[in-house]
């Protein structure tokens, strides 16, 4: 590899998502291939261009590139200092091949708030114990991407209906420290995915995977009062591990566990 070139890519623990890829690249040029799933890509810095379906495209910094299975494509950097990107292969679980059509003739989205969604997605993507928040703001990704490849009317959305969203904090909270998936909690309050995260969010202003996070940093806190040591807390409050629980005890309380304690 070309010094300064960098790539790393791990396969997290959420369904649909296949790999998560993040690479720098100053010369490296792709040839022709293909991929089986769903090519979900965001450049941070500079820019690719690539032929897709004989047609040159390219993805400037304010875009989302969504390139199809089973099509062949290629990929170069378009700056004289390569380009930053971050990418994520989806399963057709995600997004089925019914879209593939759409996703050739228009593959690159211009849309801020699909790139800030998907950039927030990496982000939790890349923090073991962060699935229910993975999984939601996977959710509303799928549901824009659905929007771009399949247009159609906008209806107003109904407000939230306050029985599910009281049905899934009560859920959370029997569940606080297993946790739940998105999928299982859709199947146990016989709702849509999304229609659970925007229910919840209209009815409480804060997120599903936010409101668990909360809830367990409150179970530290106490734990922490009662003189128990920060890695011992972590697995009692349901934390992947202490660097899980340092990470949003931080957040939300202003302070390390081991400070506070």
């Amino acid at each position: 590899m070309v010094a300064g070139e960098q790539v790393s890519a791990w396969r997290p623990q959420v369904p649909g998502v296949v790999e998560v890829f993040h690479a720098h690249f100053t010369e490296h040029a792709y040839p022709m291939h293909v991929h089986d799933v769903w090519t979900l890509l965001i450049v941070d810095d500079g820019a690719v261009r690539y032929d897709l379906d004989r047609h040159e495209r390219g993805t400037p910094g304010d875009t989302v590139s969504l390139l199809p299975p089973q099509v062949a494509h290629n990929g170069s950097p378009a700056t004289a200092h390569g380009f930053r990107k971050r990418v994520l292969y989806l399963d057709l679980s995600q997004l089925d091949a019914s879209l593939i059509g759409p996703a050739v003739d228009d593959p690159d989205l211009v849309d801020p708030l699909l790139r800030r969604r998907v950039g927030q997605l990496h982000t939790a993507l890349a923090d073991w114990g962060d699935e229910l928040e993975a999984q939601s703001r996977l959710a509303l990704i799928r549901e824009r991407l659905h929007t771009h490849l399949r247009p159609r009317l906008v209806t107003p959305v109904r407000a939230a209906v306050r029985g599910v969203a009281h049905r899934l904090r009560d859920l959370l909270d029997a569940r606080l420290h297993e946790g739940v998936t998105l999928d299982e909690a859709a199947l146990l309050l016989n709702a849509h995915p999304t229609h659970l995260i925007r229910a919840f969010s209209g009815a409480f202003g804060i997120a599903p995977h936010q409101y668990l996070m909360a809830r367990r940093v409150d179970r530290a806190r106490r734990l922490l009062l009662d003189g128990r040591p920060p890695g011992q807390v972590a697995a009692d409050a349901g934390f992947y591990d202490q660097s899980h629980l340092n990470r949003h005890f931080k957040r939300i309380v202003g302070t390390t566990p081991g400070r506070f304690r």
